[in-house]
């Protein structure tokens, strides 16, 4: 890359940079969303509960949740090149281990280390666009991320029905191509400039106790909150010992960075901007409203509308076909245009409307109603997926670049991590009040069959025509019709909190920490 006359100029190799990191978010969306479809037949095949199945999927989100500033903070000292082929390592080897497991120990064990690889991924690619593009050339090229991260969330659940229908352990042989392609390509074209002051003097500046503190604290929170109703009651000490305990670390830590270390793995300086911090409210809300879209409304098609697990896949796509080309053109617009600010209004305002139209979604709705009702939430998350990334780097200090820019990519992670579990609680106590209200002799089984809406489904399925089905089928819409009731509620906070965004220039000082070796002397 060359930068002449204030002009950014784009060379081969960091085109095929680029292509590198659209093809690993391709892998990694795949992975992440292909997996909802097929939970209830891999508990199935591997004879194990619900609830170990619900983990397959959410200990990927977990892992991908608490590693990603720490992969944020290695890049700087061992360099993105290294780290993000570390990455791939993990990500391919855990899934590996996912698809040749025989039970669901080794299942989970695959997917924590596939988890980790998938969140170095998502934060090294953050950290490559902001060191590598200029802030005014970086909408164009964010699109290139959104665009395959988008395009594998769109195909990822249709995939996922395709192949449960036959074999499942081929949602994870399918990443071995792609992560092949990725091993071989990252040493070939990521020649990146790197720190060359000594290996002792970069690792004697690293924050051990806070990557402790922050790693241990997360995960101590962010497992019962998974778990929460599922495998242990929210009341039992079970669930709120680790809770609890993971908040007083957060706690800790947040108190830690602030007054200890000299580098500190998360610089509390980030947060002193306040349109920074609203962006990574909205990102959080982001992830949350569009996890619990891609996982919920599956089960719905299956359990309410009665599809198989392939319709219940393509039945996403005018949801998802939707942020996938949006995200991307948005991106483009704001660079071209030199504004964010009315990406996020017109994003939010949209997420809102769609969020509350799910609601008139039941065991009734026809084809083209709940393709009419699922665009609009789809158009309103497509335009704030790269506006809200924007955002945050347009406010940035450029002396933190690298971690404010990747953690926004944390914060829709740990989002979609939280989603999942807002909506599970949401769900399962709407359901009970919905069967239990009844006269059916099903009220007195109303807190078993709601404990887990993955598992219901194939319980659902697995009745004759007739009332009882009828009755749970109905009850199961009506509970999802309050999750997305709450979903709703959550995009008006965010279309509140986006209006006390700060317009900032999209001109900013380009000087990168890594960028790439030139062959050849350059200009500057």
């Amino acid at each position: 890359m060359t930068v002449e006359n204030g002009t950014f100029r784009a060379d081969w190799r960091l085109r095929c940079i680029f292509g590198v990191i659209g093809l690993l978010n391709f892998a990694a969306a795949l992975d992440a969303t292909s997996l909802s479809v097929a939970i209830p037949t891999i508990a199935d095949d591997l004879g194990g509960t619900s609830i170990e199945a619900f983990w397959s999927g959410t200990s990927f989100l977990v892992a991908s949740t608490v590693f990603q500033p720490v992969f944020t903070m290695c890049s700087e000292i061992f360099g993105s090149t290294r780290m993000l082929f570390t990455a791939v390592v993990a990500f391919t080897v855990g899934a590996i281990l996912a698809a040749v497991a025989q039970d669901f120990t080794l299942l989970l064990v695959g997917r924590c280390i596939q988890g980790t690889g998938g969140g170095g991924i998502i934060a090294l690619t953050e950290v490559l666009i902001a060191d590598l593009i200029p802030l005014h050339e970086r909408g164009k090229w964010m699109s290139v991320r959104s665009l395959t991260w988008s395009f594998g969330t769109v195909i990822g659940p249709v995939i996922g029905g395709s192949l449960t229908e036959h074999a499942w352990r081929w949602i994870f042989w399918i990443n071995l191509p792609f992560c092949g392609l990725g091993l071989v390509l990252i040493p070939a074209f990521m020649r990146l400039h790197r720190d060359r002051s000594a290996l002792w003097e970069r690792l004697s500046s690293v924050d051990y106790l806070g990557c402790v503190l922050f790693v241990g604290s997360l995960s101590s929170f962010l497992v019962p909150l998974s778990w929460g109703g599922l495998m242990y009651p929210w009341d039992s000490w079970h669930t709120l010992v680790p809770l609890i305990l993971g908040a007083v670390g957060l706690a800790a830590f947040v108190i830690y960075e602030a007054c200890v270390p000299s580098r500190p793995l998360i610089p509390p300086l980030i947060f002193r901007n306040s349109t920074t911090t609203i962006g990574y409210l909205g990102c959080f809300l982001h992830g949350v409203i569009l996890w619990c879209i891609l996982y919920y409304c599956p089960l719905y098609y299956e359990a309410s509308l009665g599809y198989s697990a392939v319709i219940a896949g393509a039945a996403l796509l005018p949801f998802t076909l939707t942020v996938a080309p949006l995200s991307a053109a948005v991106g483009i617009a704001i660079g071209k245009l030199g504004r964010y600010r009315w990406a996020l209004w017109l994003g939010w305002t949209l997420a809102t409307l769609g969020m509350g139209l799910l609601y008139l979604l039941d065991t009734d709705t026809a084809v083209a109603e709940w393709i009419f009702l699922t665009l609009v939430s789809g158009i309103g998350l497509g335009v704030l997926f790269s506006s809200m990334m924007l955002a945050v780097q347009a406010s940035a200090d450029i002396k933190f670049l690298s971690i404010t820019a990747s953690m926004a990519a944390f914060f829709r992670t740990l989002g979609q991590t939280v989603g999942v579990a807002i909506g599970g609680v949401i769900f399962q106590n709407r359901f009970r009040v919905e069967v239990s209200g009844g006269e059916s002799a099903l009220s007195s089984t109303a807190v078993e069959l709601a404990d887990n809406a993955a598992s219901l489904v194939w319980y659902i399925r697995g009745l004759s025509k007739g009332e009882e089905r009828d009755i749970l089928a109905d009850a199961y819409a009506s509970a999802l019709g309050v999750v997305w009731l709450v979903m709703c509620g959550l995009a008006g906070v965010g279309l509140v909190s986006c209006l006390f965004v700060k317009k900032y220039p999209m001109v900013q000082a380009f000087k990168p920490r890594q960028g790439v070796q030139r062959d050849e002397p350059q200009m500057a």
